[in-house]
């Protein structure tokens, strides 16, 4: 299943509202990027994100994998989405299966 959010800092709700919905999911991923501008907004935005994946990861059951690139240029994010510098989606899926193979074997 796949859902779109208009931005990066969106994606903390959507995935919270993902794991509020589909108790049945395994892992969720939250893939955005976020270039850097001219302004201190590009901070702001990939802390925020990062603190909310975190707080969603202490808080819920369900792993949500951080797959956020922030990048300098858009060249760099297309290099590291399956380009030059490998594939950060491809990391993130084996993240998300490990993470959903330790949730399952720490059921108790």
């Amino acid at each position: 299943m796949r859902w779109n959010v208009p931005g990066a800092f969106e994606l903390i709700y959507g995935c919270k509202r993902m794991t509020a919905s589909y108790d049945m999911l395994d892992a969720i991923i939250a893939i955005g990027t976020v270039i850097q501008g001219e302004t201190k907004h590009f901070d702001f935005v990939c802390q925020g994100v990062t603190e909310g994946i975190k707080e969603l990861n202490l808080k819920g059951d369900i792993p949500v994998i951080f797959c956020v690139l922030t990048d300098n240029t858009m060249q760099q994010s297309i290099d590291r989405s399956g380009g030059k510098h490998g594939n950060k989606g491809t990391e993130a899926a084996i993240a998300a299966i490990k993470m959903a193979q330790l949730k399952k074997e720490s059921k108790f």
